[in-house]
């Protein structure tokens, strides 16, 4: 399975079912139907007036007007969500959109937010892909976003991943597009549950604005960067080990080296030809194994004789995947961000 549009969610006009039986007569007659969109009307109508006094007369009866003429059977849609058996009734796109991300002015001005709207992103590994790609949901900082990842949730990954033990078992690449529809069900979704290939990189990295790099695999870290440089995308890479991100801006530097040039020459090394012994050497240069923190150290010295991987905590993930939103967003809205690598650590106080 090369790639497929994230499609189990499905958004129905208002006016084609003008009430919750005929919502359960076409989804089905045991699901849950969830209407607050007078919730959602009431904010919308705050939003629109922010000097008027919510405890006031004058809101209160301007409301009611407001009321009547928008909370209405044929205006809005039903949002079926199969995995949770409910429907749940939201506003139009449009008035969905201006409330849902309202707080994000004007730390993210209008034009700047409806411009994230028309960017596609991709996402390779999702481990730290996961809170990126959700805080970026979060914050509207996309419209498309392709997502892969071959690996299913296991156990062992909720101590960093947003899961709980129903999902065990379930498709990285699944559980990520549940969250995202979940909270904007007009984003689109690609994935690539079979994760990256040789195949389907070039497919993956096609019509991207920018690329966050997440892998496990030295192999995909390599090609999918020669890729981004090809075609001139901007690569994040998160470690969540001492907050240390790298941002390489393909997009503004054509000759721009590999991973800051750490391992020279590295695009011309063939890796399926290497022994492990050399991939551990590449992997050391290329995260600055002297900058490592004390504790990831030793872990690496344990991989393979008390350790089955190396460690990850939530508290990193979450922190890094935060900034790596942030670096996303001020690339996508051309604002300052350049390449190089960054920490941001709580131990590193400048107080």
């Amino acid at each position: 399975m090369e790639n497929v549009l994230f499609s189990e969610h499905e958004i129905a006009a208002c006016d084609t079912m003008l009430s919750e039986s005929a919502v359960r007569n076409y989804f089905g007659a045991s699901i849950q139907c969830i209407d607050n969109t007078l919730l959602q009307w009431t904010e919308y109508f705050r939003v629109l007036n922010p000097s008027l006094p919510p405890q006031s007369p004058a809101f209160q009866s301007e409301l009611n007007d407001f009321l009547a003429e928008h909370r209405l059977p044929n205006i809005g849609n039903w949002i079926f969500y199969p995995w949770l058996n409910t429907a749940v009734r939201i506003l139009p796109k449009a008035e969905f959109r201006h409330v849902r991300y309202s707080r994000n002015k004007n730390k993210i001005k209008e034009s700047e937010q409806n411009e994230l709207f028309t960017k596609t992103v991709g996402i390779i590994g999702l481990s730290v892909g996961q809170t990126v790609g959700v805080t970026m949901a979060m914050e509207g900082s996309f419209g498309r976003i392709k997502i892969a990842d071959f690996d299913v949730l296991d156990l062992s990954n909720m101590n960093r991943l947003r899961a709980g033990v129903h999902q065990i078992g379930l498709p990285k690449t699944t559980l990520l597009a549940r969250a995202i529809v979940e909270m904007d069900p007009f984003m689109e979704v690609i994935l690539f549950p079979d994760g990256i290939t040789a195949e389907n990189l070039s497919n993956f990295t096609d019509g991207l604005d920018l690329l966050m790099e997440e892998s496990d695999s030295l192999e995909v870290k390599i090609e999918s960067r020669k890729w981004a440089k090809k075609q001139g995308i901007p690569v994040i890479m998160d470690t969540s080990d001492r907050g240390m991100l790298d941002v390489e801006r393909f997009d503004n530097e054509k000759d721009r080296a590999l991973f800051h040039g750490l391992v020279p020459n590295i695009e011309s090394i063939d890796i399926s030809t290497i022994s492990s012994e050399q991939r551990m050497q590449i992997l050391m240069q290329l995260v600055d194994y002297p900058n490592l923190s004390d504790r990831l150290k030793e872990s690496y010295a344990l991989l393979g004789s008390e350790l089955v991987t190396w460690p990850q905590l939530a508290a990193d993930v979450m922190a890094g995947g935060g900034h790596a939103a942030e670096a996303a967003r001020r690339i996508l809205l051309n604002l300052p961000m350049p390449s190089g690598r960054y920490y941001v650590e709580l131990d590193k106080s400048s107080v």
